[in-house]
């Protein structure tokens, strides 16, 4: 939150779409769509409104514009659908997410995956060998009879063999789940443990900040604790794998993908019903066991093909590079960019290092058309004075993506200045649909804070307390008509009662997604933050992301977390807790001007009770602040009822605020004594 930021304030406009968008693919789909049905398909928000009031028609156009295969007689979303229960999509239809990637017609000598680390290492995968590597794997898991059903898990750094994994893994029809190396066994085991897997694929180490981890010790430990593994393979991202695969009882990976073309092509994909099991993805909650959400092949397929192709315009000219991990649900969404054509790279490293301009470098070296971050990504940029546009040759550079967490108008309005003319596209969905609800769309102009859209096919809206819905005022993100996206169920819930308890028991019917937003007349979105830690004093809502944002331009400060609690006696104590800058310290002309800015840039009502000093704020493991857990604190609760330690990026800092609760609590006690 330091650094030095222009005067961007919300709404203002950063980039303007191009006259002509009929060479997109989005412009191609409109043609289509407008010729069929006789809408006025070119103004994006009349296709959005058809998209949501004839999901069935939109879904199906969308599945002959890529070419799925053939389509199913009957409509595309089975009529008198209820959610979560009873919808069906596609019934009778067949398909296989990785078999449809694999054999779109793609040159053999292309560059489909291009995998780097921070120390120099460079390898490219073109689709020839992407294609042999799948296929190979595949049939390695069918000689170990693992088919539709079985589990096989990932312990990987993001590297090509990660994507040949999964890959493999989908054509067999088996379930995919991994998580990033830089997990301890323990949180490996708390999301692997429930799923009883069959294999495990784990790499040697990875590359962090200069360093070299290995990970062979963790590799034991983890098949030690999940009894139902038969055969672990080693990928060897720090050496060769065969000698440390011997160490280890395990499969080397290179022998197992090792297969002549011929045989490789021979390898077919397990035809398997639309809404069969694809992967498991683990929700980041921070209580309990991790929840584990499944998602299906079709409804994968489709939702990516429309998020990649249509919103971001991606394709076979593209190199599209998401800075993530295989613990993050970004993950999948950036390697599913394949279906489109586009190369994804694979990043193995630290942002930052060894400069804090490294990951610019490499968008700049590799000629990286399509490139995503976080805003704290963003954030260090501007903290740290960078100049990517002036120090860098981004002219290959034609459009950005940010999600995570709310992109500030600030932070929106520094790319623009220091980066470039282009659209930075703010994206906000999740692991829960593996994919967007709101985001951008190549027509449309890109506002400073404003997310510009619904994506097509999300019936979006924002809902007052009572569920009806609100324009030009604050409300609950609820989605009203079904996405084939949605998870087929939750793990170990066969009866679905966690599924409608954890998104339909506020509106039966409806998903609540647990965000809160503002949607204007033209149906632009501003998101505030968690519905679930939203700030209300006196009964006037605020959002704890309107506040982070006036503070990104102060030097003194690196990170901030701000809560509200009710209390005891009635009242209403909202801190703000802020991490110094090295060297900084926090006093009083610090926590005037911290007030003063609050209450310019928002309202009186958002400044804090009391601005704290804190040696760091807790986050989840994809970078989330932990407002939740820290107000739960603050209010009574034990550290050990609030988070599952192995969640949060540093446990040990959860201390520190119930130390503060305790003082807290003691300080009202002797005021009232």
């Amino acid at each position: 939150m330091s650094g030095s930021s222009d005067d961007t304030r919300p709404g203002d406009l950063l980039w303007s779409p191009p006259a002509d968008v009929s060479g997109t693919a989005l412009g191609r789909f409109q043609a289509e769509v407008a010729a069929a049905t006789g809408i006025d398909a070119t103004d994006y928000r009349a296709l959005w409104s058809w998209s949501v009031e004839q999901p069935g028609e939109f879904w199906s156009r969308l599945w002959d514009f890529y070419d799925v295969g053939p389509r199913p007689e009957g409509p595309a979303l089975a009529p008198g659908w209820s959610m979560p229960e009873d919808v069906r999509w596609f019934e009778g239809a067949t398909l296989n997410l990785a078999g449809y990637l694999l054999d779109r017609p793609r040159p053999d000598d292309a560059v489909a995956v291009l995998g780097l680390h921070e120390g120099g290492g460079r390898r490219e995968l073109t689709w020839g060998e992407l294609r042999r590597e799948s296929r190979a794997f595949a049939a390695t898991l069918r000689s170990w009879g693992v088919g539709p059903g079985d589990r096989v898990v990932g312990y990987l750094p993001h590297v090509p063999e990660t994507v040949v994994a999964f890959l493999g893994t989908a054509l067999v029809g088996a379930l995919w789940s991994s998580v990033g190396q830089d997990y301890a066994p323990g949180a490996v085991l708390d999301r692997f443990g429930q799923l009883e897997p069959r294999v495990l694929v784990a790499g040697d180490g990875y590359h962090w900040a200069g360093r070299t981890i290995d990970r062979t010790g963790e590799i034991a430990e983890i098949r030690a604790g999940l009894p139902t593994i038969e055969h672990t393979v080693l990928v060897g991202n720090l050496g060769p794998d065969t000698a440390r695969a011997a160490d280890l009882g395990a499969h080397p990976w290179s022998t197992l993908t090792d297969l002549p073309a011929d045989d490789a092509a021979a390898v077919t994909a397990q035809a398997v019903p639309f809404d069969h099991p694809l992967w498991v993805l683990y929700s980041s909650g921070t209580t309990g066991q991790p929840k584990g959400l499944v998602h299906g092949h079709g409804g994968v397929l489709l939702e990516e093909l429309k998020a990649h192709g249509l919103h971001f315009d991606l394709g076979p000219d593209d190199r599209f590079l998401w800075y993530t991990s295989p613990s993050w649900v970004m993950w999948n969404i950036q390697i599913t960019a394949l279906l489109v054509g586009a190369c994804v790279v694979a990043y193995d490293g630290a942002p930052t290092s060894p400069s804090p301009d490294a990951l610019w470098e490499v968008v700049a070296r590799e000629r990286v058309t399509v490139f995503g971050v976080s805003p704290g990504f963003l954030q260090a940029g501007l903290a740290a004075g960078l100049e990517p546009g002036r120090d860098h040759d981004l002219s290959a550079l034609r459009a950005m993506g940010s999600t995570g967490s709310p992109l500030s108008a600030g932070l929106h309005g520094w790319v623009r200045s220091h980066v470039g003319d282009l659209p930075l596209w703010s994206i906000s969905g999740g692991t829960d649909v593996a994919s967007a609800f709101i985001g951008g769309a190549p027509s449309l102009p890109v506002r400073a804070g404003v997310i510009p859209t619904p994506l097509l096919g999300v019936a979006l809206e924002a809902w007052d307390g009572d569920g009806r819905p609100v324009v030009g005022q604050v409300g609950e993100m609820v989605i009203t008509v079904p996405l084939p996206s949605m998870p087929v169920h939750l793990w170990r819930d066969p009866d679905h009662a966690r599924y409608r308890d954890a998104y339909f028991s506020t509106f039966p019917g409806v998903w609540r997604h647990g965000d809160w937003i503002t949607i204007d007349e033209g149906g632009a979105i501003v998101v505030h933050g968690r519905s679930d830690a939203t700030l209300n004093r006196h009964g006037v809502r605020m959002g704890s992301a309107d506040i982070y944002a006036c503070l990104e331009d102060l030097p003194q400060i690196a990170d901030a977390l701000v809560v509200g609690v009710d209390e005891p006696d009635g009242g209403y104590w909202m801190p703000l807790f802020v991490v110094m800058a090295p060297g900084e310290e926090l006093d009083d002309a610090l926590r005037a001007d911290i007030a003063d800015r609050i209450r310019r840039r928002t309202t009186p009502r958002h400044v804090p009770d009391a601005v704290i000093a804190v040696r760091g704020v807790p986050h989840t493991r994809t970078g989330k602040r932990l407002e939740i857990p820290v107000k739960r604190l603050l209010a009574g609760a034990e550290v050990a009822s609030v988070a599952n330690p192995s969640s949060v990026d540093d446990a040990t800092l959860l201390d520190d605020f119930a130390a503060v609760a305790a003082a807290r609590a003691q300080e009202r006690g002797a005021a009232g004594s």
